[in-house]
């Protein structure tokens, strides 16, 4: 009976395009039921795929599916059936996907190649098995010879694979525990392991989660080699959050740069389960992220859906100040084109207190340029008629930028939700560039070089900002998206 339910569900969704009253304009959310990571992202032939940890029986966490969606300007998504769902093994984990160019596996040329972790909870087990598509990922099989990698580890789990060419293999990397394993195959059939990364690295106050390895140019022409490590809990701000390191893989194991602090992707409440999309066009490495944080993430006040993804953003190395890189996550060109029109667009000098109304919108960019500082903080407050607002302060005196959520709205559905996270402010003048949608408020820095995602709940779109403090110049512009 469940499974003819299932099916029936996944006509349904994709037959139909959920109703937009109470979701996000922008913001990919699953059509009924829960969400959690994204997984299996994969570009074919003009078409982004987005699959996703899904539970479509209740909007709270539950036997894991692959949900699938596509494409074509990550922004516009068309919902399509379940694609994995669970069987006598167990329930369908976190991975990634890849198209077999060479049809190294054997199921086809240029099949999509999904790699999943099964999840058994009696007796407990991780294990490694792959399904196959030859229908640009419309229908899955899974392999009649699963797992294809296990291990007596109780949190073995979310396989990120790609093709590495300086190993001239496949290479999967393995959450296991509190380090990340890797493996390498000739046809993602067959795995050995290769080596291992995370003792006396980044943080371990809990389990890491949803690794992936990739490679960036660096900004004096090198290239170097990028894992990102989700941790749940051990955030920067409690929960879960996203670590990464920067350094060299030799095809075995992942060699950091020279020690430093642990480097968080995001700053806010609200960054987790990042990964990025294989095969992606024109060389690029484009991240998405769950916009939740394990504290709350099944309390979240929506409807008959739960959680969103963030916008996708581009990455890039950029330097640092001590002579080595940081990883800036920028909006994707394709999130810049979805802008419309402007609502507001001012400049002039701080003296104390200014506020301007704009036309409400549930989406809109505000690009913000402060120059010229002449006190230790510049406020600006996003406002609404209810007199919530969320903050972000200029702390010029404390070289960071801090985001405040404490009277953003809804905020009672959970203790660890009101809060306050910051990032550094890399240079005098603030440049500042907020993305607001219905459910959520993505600060970049810097052209992104730091970020604060957060999730806001208010009862109507903010659609006044104050600015208060003292500067020469202020440049504010805000379009609808």
């Amino acid at each position: 009976m469940k499974r003819i339910t299932l099916l029936l569900l996944s006509i349904l969704v994709a037959c139909s395009q959920p109703a937009r009253d109470n979701r996000p304009k922008n913001h990919f959310t699953p059509p009924v039921g829960w969400m959690n990571d994204p997984n299996g992202l994969v570009w074919k032939n003009g078409e982004w795929h987005l699959f996703y940890q899904a539970y479509p029986d209740d909007v709270h966490w539950g036997p894991m599916h692959w949900g699938h969606a596509v494409s074509t300007d990550l922004i516009h998504w068309e919902h399509l059936p379940l694609a994995l769902c669970p069987d006598e093994m167990g329930a369908i984990f976190s991975g990634s996907a890849v198209v077999d160019h060479d049809n190294t596996a054997g199921f086809g040329k240029d099949a999509i190649i999904a790699i999943y972790t099964i999840n058994h909870e009696d007796p407990h087990y991780q294990k490694q098995c792959i399904a196959y598509s030859t229908d640009d990922g419309r229908t899955f099989t899974k392999w009649a010879g699963n797992p294809v990698l296990e291990a007596d580890i109780p949190d073995f789990r979310d396989p990120k694979v790609s093709w590495n060419d300086r190993a001239g293999e496949w290479i999967m990397s393995v959450a296991s525990g509190q380090e990340i394993r890797f493996y390498g195959s000739p046809n993602l059939k067959d795995w050995e392991f290769r080596g291992r990364f995370g003792e006396s690295y980044g943080a371990h106050g809990g389990l890491w989660e949803c690794p992936d390895l990739f490679e960036l140019d660096t900004p004096d022409g090198g290239r170097k080699s990028v894992l990102l490590v989700n941790i749940n809990p051990g955030g920067i701000f409690g929960g879960s959050a996203t670590q990464y390191f920067i350094g060299e893989f030799d095809g075995r194991t992942f060699i950091p740069d020279e020690p430093v602090p642990t480097r968080w992707m995001d700053y806010g409440k609200d960054h987790y389960a990042t990964v990025t999309w294989n095969d992606a066009p024109d060389g690029r490495r484009v991240a998405l992220a769950w916009m939740s944080n394990w504290q709350y993430a099944n309390n979240i006040p929506t409807g008959s859906w739960r959680n969103m993804m963030s916008y996708p953003r581009d990455l890039s190395l950029v330097p640092s100040e001590d002579g080595g890189c940081l990883l800036a996550s920028a909006p994707s060109p394709e999130v810049t084109a979805a802008r419309g029109r402007k609502l507001l667009e001012k400049e002039f000098s701080l003296d104390g207190d200014k506020t301007f109304r704009f036309r409400s919108e549930q989406a809109y960019e505000i690009r913000l340029g402060i120059s010229d500082p002449k006190g230790d903080t510049v406020g600006i407050s996003l406002e609404n008629e209810e007199g919530q607002r969320c903050v972000v302060t200029v702390d010029y005196s404390g070289k960071r930028v801090i985001f405040n959520r404490k009277d953003s709205g809804r905020t009672d559905f959970h203790n660890d939700f009101p809060s306050e996270t910051f990032c550094a402010l890399p240079k005098g003048d603030a440049d500042l560039r907020l993305l607001v949608d219905k459910y959520s408020v993505e600060l970049f820095v810097d052209g992104g070089t730091y970020v604060m995602t957060n999730l806001v709940f208010p009862d109507s779109p903010y659609d006044t900002i104050r600015l208060e403090g003292h500067a020469g110049n202020v440049d504010v512009r805000i379009d609808a998206m």
